[in-house]
């Protein structure tokens, strides 16, 4: 059985052709890379109970932002383990394992959402279920440089290109799933006709002779239900929202593809080259090409090193906030001022046509990055988007104020293009390395530096969810002061001094609140993450700095070994 994983199973004889191993690098990539459609299962878990709406024992969303947060740290620490290992045992054994972390992840992650138990969806989805991550991540990525000297911009554009797009798959399967498991709860009737009292917090009505807690979804939350209910009264604890048994599914389905992909994986010899082609001479095709080897322990002494740990931690920080919470996202900015068109289906399909540029991106400008530099590239990176990012609170708070679907057309646009370079940072971080420490070290060099994405990891959910909860219960207190007392404790069952309590229990929403506040009194929603992508573009200048400070590695660093 070992035999089955070694190494020297898998150098591929003189005459195969190397095409036959992107498939298998997408594929892989394709599979973790779901992790990007993670957001899809913020409403869900954040209604295990309530089901239509969360209930006073639901998760929050800072909550399950966390999880995102810790698969992503795991996935860097991971990689940056895993890229010496890959070099020893070879990319089958790495993918194998991977396998059977994702995969299984995923299924200890949804019995702790079957239980309710949120440790047991850190340790499966966040902890395990990363480790898998990164894993799958570093296997394609030296393979495919080994197998594409000559196009190294190219070659990591492939192999990661379907992590980016793996949740244009994963978002319409995981609503599709979600769809089916699904099963509504007990319907009371509307609000007008339940009498319904409020205790600590929470709302009850009589259910055959017992108080029961109940959750009341409002006519302006339809548009964000997965699966449309009608305004009312809803017994908490009687239905289902799907997202375990989709866990399940997607845990087994995962770990079956992987660990085909895995084993299609095939090395060149040592001594392999492309046909016809002459490695460049220093500074051949590009000033800063090295024909020169680093090891892995010594790029962590040089500056260069450190240069690009910056670049793509907080090019990473800028879009992965996003990426966790996109759904959520394009529902608050949109959801109230345009009802009817961002729907839940519609950001559904916001979060995979993100997938879509994010995969676009990988390829397109890792391929660019061939012919403009490694540097020039993530200068346009940085630049552009400061830019970009900055322009989205005017839009958002244009929207608010001025309600039209050309904002909702703007900030569609701005994502995307954001979007394309956030992938296009990631697929040519290993072309950069290889460019500056050479080839040969290049897995073991590129799963350090991933340990960037691990602190991005942290730094992109941390301060999107606390930047948004600190405007969150601004908003809801300045509205608060604009709604009629008399009516807020009609709606709610308890007077405006106990609104702390209300929102703490999830009664008070600022979509209920707006509905009780006089005409023309502008939604704050929209402008809940502006302070977000203020702080996202400042970031990125920075990163603009420390890329344009790379210089060549010093020779004291070169490896004495070819």
């Amino acid at each position: 059985m070992p035999n089955l994983f070694a190494k020297d199973r898998i150098i591929a004889p003189a005459e195969f052709n190397r095409w036959r191993v992107p498939p298998a690098s997408v594929a892989i990539h394709l599979c973790i890379g779901s992790v990007y459609a993670w957001s899809i299962f913020n409403p869900p878990l954040m209604k295990l109970h309530g089901v239509v709406a969360s209930a006073a024992d639901d998760w929050a969303l800072s909550e399950v932002t966390w999880v995102f947060t810790v698969a992503i740290v795991f996935l860097g620490l991971s990689a940056a383990v895993a890229g010496k290992w890959l070099e020893r045992v070879g990319p089958r054994m790495v993918g194998s394992v991977s396998a059977c972390c994702w995969g299984g992840g995923f299924l200890i992650g949804g019995a702790g959402i079957l239980t309710h138990q949120l440790w047991l969806l850190y340790l499966g989805y966040g902890v395990i279920g990363g480790i898998g991550l990164g894993l799958g991540y570093v296997s394609p990525v030296s393979t495919l440089i080994k197998w594409f000297p000559d196009r190294r911009g190219m070659a990591t554009g492939l192999a990661i290109m379907g992590f980016g797009g793996g949740a244009i798959i994963g978002a319409p399967l995981k609503e599709s799933l979600m769809k089916s498991f699904y099963q509504p709860p007990q319907y009371l009737g509307t609000v007008e006709v339940v009498e319904l009292k409020t205790e600590a917090g929470r709302r009850f009505a009589n259910v055959d002779g017992l108080p029961r807690e109940v959750v009341i979804v409002a006519p302006n939350e339809i548009p964000q239900m997965l699966v449309k209910e009608q305004a009312g009264v809803y017994v908490v604890g009687t239905g289902r929202t799907g997202i375990a048994e989709t866990f399940f599914t997607l845990g087994l389905a995962y770990f079956i593809v992987i660990l085909i992909a895995a084993f299609s994986y095939r090395l060149p010899a040592p001594d392999w080259k492309p046909a016809g082609w002459t490695p460049p001479l220093e500074g051949q095709g590009g000033a800063m090409i090295t024909s020169h080897n680093v090891t892995a322990d010594a790029a962590i002494k040089t500056p260069q090193f450190y240069l690009l740990w910056i670049v793509l931690c907080f090019n990473v920080t800028a879009g992965i906030g996003v990426l966790g919470v996109a759904k959520t996202m394009m529902g608050e900015i949109f959801g109230t001022t345009l009802p009817q068109i961002a729907t839940s289906k519609f950001a559904g399909t916001f979060v995979l046509m993100m997938s879509v540029f994010n995969m676009v991106g990988r390829f397109g400008w890792s391929t660019a990055s061939d012919y403009l530099g490694r540097q020039r590239t993530y200068a346009v990176f940085f630049a552009l988007g400061a830019v970009l990012y900055a322009s989205i609170p005017f839009i958002a708070r244009e929207q608010g104020e001025q309600p039209g679907v050309q904002w909702l057309i703007a900030f569609y646009a701005v994502t995307m293009v954001i979007f394309t370079m956030y992938g296009g940072g990631f697929a040519a971080i290993p072309a950069y390395l290889s460019d500056l420490f050479g080839t040969k070290f290049v897995g073991a060099i590129h799963g350090r530096l991933l340990t960037a994405w691990s602190t991005a990891g942290v730094l992109g959910p941390v301060a999107i969810t606390y930047l948004r909860e600190h405007s969150l219960q601004t908003a809801l207190a300045d509205v608060a002061m604009k709604v009629d007392p008399f009516a807020f404790e009609k709606t709610f069952g308890a007077p405006l001094a106990e609104l702390p309590t209300l929102i703490a229990k999830k009664t008070v929403t600022l979509p209920k609140l707006m509905a009780l506040t006089p005409t023309g009194t502008v939604d704050p929603s929209s402008t809940l993450y502006s302070s977000t992508m203020l702080a996202m573009a400042g970031l990125l200048v920075i990163a603009f700095v420390a890329n344009w400070l790379v210089r060549p590695v010093d020779s004291k660093h070169h490896s004495p070994v070819s």
